[in-house]
């Protein structure tokens, strides 16, 4: 029996349990997290105190009071059951590390003990020589530091009847480089800040903090665990290479907001309560468009704290889903022909007044602020769209960017018809010299406008990759299995470099005698005009657009290995140095590992769609075109004509067809894989991949193996097919 009619016949019922109640979602959140709330209670003042001044200012944390803070934290873990800790980081892999040890050890007389000392807490050296390094590192030189991160707080994982400590931290290499995503991320993070609240105190001098805040929404796919496993495609790639679209696929439109299937219901329950325990404050989920994908997200947080909730979130709902006897599937695309999956990235900033800087106040002086913020986001995004973009670039990003209402390639700003009146009229109002008249009229104009902008002022566009949505910044284009990460730390540093210059740029103009209001506003003016190109309101996938775009000279790189050079080039490289984000070395460091992991991906992908033609497609298609050949035989020989048997040699030939034409394929994949691998330089092995492997071949064979699909009998195919992966309730 295959694996496929094996799971379809032992396709579980609902693992909830009858009767039991979920506890009020207050009862448990935080309750595995170590915040402020649980530290009062176990810590010292001093230790307390110097914790919050780390979280609020970014302090750092005396080696002395570590030693207090640890026996606070292993107290409080091992009243819940916990018996070892690990450092939780997030190497360059694109997944999370953790090295578990316990407190338990030996005192030099033999005298067993549990303890945790501050020097363990705040720093470990897991080795390093296996994680993704980019040349920064031999081989041999094994060596790598985490460092705890305060503004990131420890929970406690549990896996099984196990659990274990967790403190967030950075990881870096012996020499100091960065290795990880959060490094990068909170030195944008305070980066941000610095050139935020120098251009909020041209309004008000009581803002000293500005916050960046993130609000991720995580679209998946929920697929039976029995027919996963009978698809070597999904287990080692995350997608299917093969599988023809079932009759019904998201046509109908009945899949969006529907009522949730029972055994994803159970398994939602499920890992809800588990992110709850974390402190992940989950609020949303529902049915998206296409058949078996769901969406979930949170409230928003500050955006150091929601990438780490995120990353633990894929985590637990893999995790979690297996005891359903389900599988998560997070990749950007798993089927083909209907939607796949994004990680929208909803971007705000908000002052330690309490004010949102992306929202339109109810004042001259807050609107003037607000519209400050909002053009220098858009000037941002225009001056920096490649690097935007190459942030989030990948193998299986390509598959869904520019299709099934992802965004495309482009990188586009959409503002609304409403907004993009108002910065019409301030290019009217301003291109010419203002008097004091002219400034009170403009003041009048801004209080009179905005205020009447409304969260939803106008439709949404799905097909933007980066939209505003009334009082934040949505940047669509993220995949599904991205670390948030990697586009919030570019998103930062250029909205970062850009408010600096806006800063200089005013002050210049108030240097030479103009107002502060005038001077704003003449440098407002200079953005609009400066970035308007990046604005489109229309039709993302249209090919007019394409055009449009290309007059503009906005740049369309439709794939990773091309998307990428912008990581390194000259611009980019002088953003990200000068700012202290990435040095010289870490930039070039990335860009190598970005393509390796590319060449990888679509490498693993060629030898698993070789490897199942060969061995789960061909098979039952060569068993099934011997049985048409003997029964045409059969027929002739008790004397039929040939048109008695002429629909069965027309199917024959279509199959004979087929097998000849996706064995040849599979065998010129293999050779074009041999050359491309014989290519040392990353750059053009990557491009060599995409080109001479992937685009060459990748649909080519998969034409024929589909075909092959809709023609063998149902019985001998091995796979299971879309229609039993996605409609399973």
């Amino acid at each position: 029996m295959s694996l496929r009619i094996s799971a379809l016949s032992n396709i579980p019922a609902t693992t909830d349990e009858l009767g039991k109640i979920t506890p009020k979602i207050t009862t448990v959140f935080g309750s595995h997290v170590f915040n402020l709330k649980t530290a009062r209670e176990y810590l010292s003042d001093d230790a307390y105190k110097s914790i919050v001044a780390s979280i609020k200012s970014g302090q750092k944390i005396d080696r002395n009071v570590a030693s207090n803070i640890a026996n606070g934290m292993r107290a409080w873990a091992e009243s819940k059951g916990v018996t070892h800790f690990t450092h939780w980081f997030q190497p360059l892999t694109g997944t999370t590390a953790e090295k578990h040890d316990s407190f338990f050890t030996l005192k030099s007389d033999g005298t067993p003990i549990e303890e945790f000392d501050g020097a363990a807490l705040i720093q470990q050296e897991p080795d390093a020589s296996s994680f993704p390094n980019g040349g920064l590192r031999a081989t041999f030189e094994a060596r790598g530091y985490t460092g705890w991160d305060p503004s990131s707080p420890p929970f406690i994982i549990e896996i099984g009847h196990g659990r274990t400590l967790c403190i967030p931290t950075i990881f870096i290499s012996y020499t100091g480089e960065s290795l990880d995503y959060k490094a990068p991320l909170l030195k944008s993070i305070d980066l941000l800040n610095k050139a935020a609240v120098d251009v909020c105190n041209f309004f008000d001098r009581n803002v000293t903090r500005v916050n960046v805040t993130l609000g991720w929404e995580q679209e998946y796919f929920v697929i039976d665990d029995g027919l996963f496993r009978a698809r070597p495609d999904l287990v080692m790639c995350g997608r299917t290479l093969y599988g023809h679209n079932s009759a019904k696929n998201q046509q109908l439109e009945d899949h969006y907001f529907g009522s949730i299937p029972e055994r994803v219901y159970a398994f939602m329950r499920d890992f809800e309560n588990e992110c709850y325990k974390l402190g992940i404050p989950l609020r949303t989920r529902h049915n998206e468009v296409a058949p078996a994908q769901f969406e979930c997200a949170p409230i928003f947080e500050e955006a150091n704290l929601a990438v780490d909730h995120n990353t633990l979130l894929m985590d637990v709902m893999s995790r979690i889903s297996i005891r359903h006897g389900l599988r998560v599937l997070l990749h950007e695309k798993p089927f083909a022909g209907i939607n796949g999956s994004g990680k929208h990235n909803n971007w705000s900033l908000s002052t330690d007044t309490g004010v949102n800087l992306l929202a339109p106040g109810k004042t001259p002086k807050t609107n003037l602020m607000f519209l400050t913020f909002f053009v220098n986001a858009i000037k941002a995004v225009h001056d920096y769209a490649d690097v935007l973009r190459a942030s989030i670039a990948s193998a299986p990003n390509d598959h869904r960017l520019g299709a099934n209402e992802a965004p495309p390639a482009i990188i586009s700003v959409f503002i609304g018809e409403y907004l993009t009146k108002v910065l019409n009229d301030i290019k009217q109002r301003v291109s010419g010299d203002m008097d004091e008249q002219d400034e009170s009229m403009l003041k009048l104009d801004i209080h009179k406008n905005i205020p009447d902008l409304l969260l939803d002022n106008t439709d949404r566009n799905r097909t933007s990759p980066f939209a505003f949505t009334g009082n934040k910044f949505e940047f669509r284009a993220v995949g599904s299995t991205a670390n948030c990460a990697s586009p919030m730390t570019v998103l930062n540093t250029i909205m970062a470099q850009t408010l600096k210059n806006f800063k200089s740029d005013v002050d210049g103009l108030i240097e030479k005698g103009e107002k502060k209001e005038i001077a704003i506003m003449q440098v407002i003016n200079d953005y609009i005009v400066s970035s308007e190109k990046i604005l489109f309101e229309g039709d993302g996938y249209s090919e007019a657009w394409e055009k449009e775009a290309e007059k503009r000279g906005l740049p369309n790189l439709k794939t990773t290995p091309l998307a990428l050079d912008a990581m390194v080039n000259e611009k980019n490289t002088k953003l990200f140095v000068e700012n202290g984000i990435y040095s010289h070395s870490e930039l070039h460091a990335r860009h190598e590992i970005e393509l390796e992991k590319y060449i990888k991906k679509v490498q693993i992908e060629g030898r698993i769609m070789g490897e199942m033609a060969t061995s789960m497609i061909l098979p039952p298609a060569i068993r099934y075109q011997n049985l048409l050949a003997k029964n045409i035989k059969g027929l002739k020989e008790a004397g039929l004509t040939e048109e008695a048997y002429a629909n069965q040699k027309q199917i024959l030939d279509k199959i004979s067809e087929h097998i000849n034409k996706a064995s040849d394929l599979v065998e010129k994949m293999i050779q074009a894989r041999k050359i491309a691998n014989a290519i040392e330089d990353t750059r053009t092995k990557a491009i060599a991949y995409e080109s001479q492997v992937k685009a060459a071949f990748f649909d080519q064979i998969r034409y024929h193996a589909d075909k092959l699909e809709l023609l063998v009998d149902d019985k001998e195919w091995y796979l299971p097919k879309y229609r039993e992966l996605l409609f399973l309730r």
